[in-house]
């Protein structure tokens, strides 16, 4: 027998979000971020560098290299992608933009499988709300509708996914797999075979992006959830299916295990030193990364304690669960956490059907003082830039990013103060009419999250690609070189230096420690007192030493060989 479900929802209730306003306010979150920047420190352009070097012939496509220095991600498909692209894309269509397409459909197929996986499990009998003696309950087609569009805007809404979503690195490609495979698992048994593929695929593409452990984790408890899930028994032919789907569940783990196995790409990460004897730390982090999803589905598991073993539940459940241990015992913490992203949104989207009134006003109050405060931030600074006044954000801006000239720019300044108007026009919308859907309380923290954002990457672009890009540091040191370097010996440069003086600077950098005759040498500050025991200092000169401008904990030394001058 089923137990009672907490949800009590009304046809009205499930009124549908205009699908122009959702696709309009996706594309504003995905868009932005990819477009018209730079590659930016570390981890970033360090992934670029190593695609840089597969497209150019310059590494193994098995085991990518950036001068002999592994990546900071045991991964491949994410290195191929970028590659791939740079290849594909035409010579007008600039190589680090080119890289970023893939990454761009990555974040895209994120949002789809999400709502899609939200919507299959919305479907399950046990998740439907209670039905009314006299009718007048939700439709179950519209009731999982609109808990999938929930579902969308709390992950839009996690303050987390912003940056790293928007980034080159195996990060992003993880966290798609990881929707890829959880909407697989999702609709597995109603849907075999789109679910069927997405699953093989979700599971193959998170082991080949660094994380076949996770892989297998998520796998393993899909079939758990699986072999004991009463929804899949109660369907039509419940046996057939739940042995359909098992099935399909062990290929895909199968294909996984098979895939990292050949291509070597487990990795122990464990050590004693990740594993955090303060909670405290991690408590912070799941606060801020996961706000308001974290919160929501901590709700969802109390409102809905006792169908914790349904699919609904359980299954998101399970991928939060193992991403956040995951979280706890890696050196990567926050890249480790945005993979239990979709599963909270998951879960804070069973939340919905649930919220007392007075919860659901604070989050609106809290949502519109924090976004509208960020926003008013935002552009002060960016009017102080230009105009002066008020003059002390520009002094700061000054301050702390040494030789940046702000410009202006019509197009970036139309589309924010477009978003901006939207925005006010919204926070209206939400105060007013359309207070029975039951996605309302999430309307305003995705759509703020999704405001600074944009305005973040149109106002203060060139200021974060001078904050946060590697071209200033380039260009000083190209000034001391009076002309084209020729070769250049590098020494202790991180990979994220060696990208931007290889991609920004085309040069052509050979490792110190090789039998050369280049006439420069470039080498990290740190690495100067160390640099009589590597190197014969009496062929180098010192020329200068070089900071990064916006770092200064970043600097190079430069030196050019003395028989050369």
């Amino acid at each position: 027998m089923n137990q009672p479900t907490p949800a009590i929802v009304s046809q009205e209730a499930v009124r549908r979000l205009p699908r122009v306003a959702l696709w309009l306010l996706c594309l504003v979150y995905v868009v932005p971020g990819f477009i018209a920047r730079e590659p930016w420190k570390n981890a970033d352009i360090a992934a670029f560098g190593d695609m840089f070097e597969l497209a150019h012939g310059n590494a193994s496509w098995l085991a990518p290299k950036l001068l002999g220095q592994s990546p900071e991600f045991d991964a491949l498909l994410p290195y191929w992608l970028g590659a791939w692209a740079m290849q594909a894309a035409p010579a007008w269509v600039s190589p680090d933009f080119a890289a970023r397409i893939p990454f761009l459909m990555l974040l895209a197929l994120t949002l789809l499988a999400t709502w899609y996986a939200v919507y299959s499990l919305a479907r399950s009998p046990q998740a439907q709300p209670v039905p009314f003696a006299f009718g007048g309950e939700a439709n179950p087609v519209d009731y999982a509708r609109a808990i999938a569009d929930g579902g969308l805007l709390a992950l839009l809404a996690c303050l987390g996914l912003a940056q790293f979503s928007h980034e080159t690195t195996p990060s992003l490609a993880q966290i798609s797999f990881t929707a890829l495979s959880f909407y697989g698992m999702a609709a597995i048994a109603r849907q075999p075979g789109w679910a069927g593929a997405s699953l093989i695929a979700g599971l193959a593409g998170l082991a080949l992006s660094g994380a076949p452990t996770m892989a297998v984790l998520f796998g393993a408890g899909g079939l758990a959830i699986t072999l004991f899930d009463r929804d899949s028994r109660d369907l039509p032919n419940g046996a057939a299916h739940v042995g359909r789907s098992i099935g399909l569940i062990a290929a895909g783990l199968l294909v996984a295990a098979v895939t990292a196995t050949a291509l070597d790409l487990w990795q122990w990460r464990i050590h004693e030193g990740t594993i955090p004897h303060d909670w405290r730390p991690l408590g912070r982090l799941l606060l801020w990364f996961t706000w308001p999803a974290g919160p929501l589905a901590l709700w969802t598991l109390w409102r809905w304690h006792r169908q914790l073993t349904s699919r609904h539940v359980a299954l998101p459940l399970w991928f939060a669960l193992v991403a956040i241990v995951t979280t706890s015992v890696t050196p990567w913490s926050d890249r480790s956490l945005l993979l239990a992203l979709p599963a909270l949104a998951a879960l804070a989207a069973f939340s919905l059907p649930t919220l007392r009134r007075s919860v659901a006003a604070l989050i609106d109050w809290f949502t519109l003082l924090f976004f509208s405060s960020c926003a008013f931030v935002i552009w002060v600074v960016w009017i102080s830039m230009q105009t002066g006044v008020p003059p002390k954000p520009a002094a700061n801006v000054a301050r702390l990013a040494p030789g940046f000239e702000p410009g202006f720019s019509l197009v970036a300044f139309a589309t924010a103060l477009a978003a901006t108007v939207a925005w006010a026009w919204l926070v209206r919308w939400r105060t007013g009419r359309h207070r029975m859907a039951i996605w309302k309380s999430l309307v305003l923290p995705a759509s703020g999250a999704a405001l600074c954002w944009l305005l973040l990457m149109t106002l203060w672009l060139p200021a974060l690609d001078y904050a946060r890009g590697y071209s200033p540091l380039v260009r000083n040191v190209q000034k001391h070189m009076n002309g084209p370097p020729g070769c250049v010996e590098v020494l202790g440069l991180t990979r994220a230096q060696l990208t931007a003086f290889r991609y920004h600077g085309a040069m052509d950098l050979r490792s110190a420690d090789r039998e050369g005759a280049c006439p420069w040498l470039l080498a990290a500050a740190p690495m100067q007192a160390a640099m009589p025991i590597a190197l014969d200092m009496r062929d180098w000169e010192l020329v200068a030493t070089i900071r990064r401008p916006t770092d200064a904990n970043e600097s190079v030394v430069l030196y050019r060989r003395v028989a050369q001058r």
